[in-house]
């Protein structure tokens, strides 16, 4: 696949939750959200690939620096997708 080719949105911020059965990822664009969910491990595999990526990203240039948890609240919570959907 040519990710170039592929139309893009700067992802201000992510979000996860999970059941024993799946996780809920979601990636929000300004006002916009999608969630997408995965298996346990499809959930795990993309967090290894995200830090494959990662540690190859800092080996060309240099570390990335931030901290967890990010200590600022985004603006879409899990709530507010929660009473959108009419899951009270």
């Amino acid at each position: 696949m040519d990710t170039n080719n592929i139309p893009k949105q700067f992802c201000d911020n992510a979000f996860a939750h999970y059941t024993a059965e799946s996780f809920s990822i979601g990636f929000s664009s300004g006002g916009n959200a999608n969630v997408y969910a995965f298996t346990p491990a499809h959930a795990k595999r993309l967090s290894l690939m995200l830090a494959h990526n990662i540690a190859e990203f800092e080996k060309q240039h240099g570390a990335v620096t931030t901290e967890w948890p990010l200590k600022q609240e985004s603006p879409i919570q899990m709530k507010d997708l929660e009473h959108e959907n009419g899951n009270d």
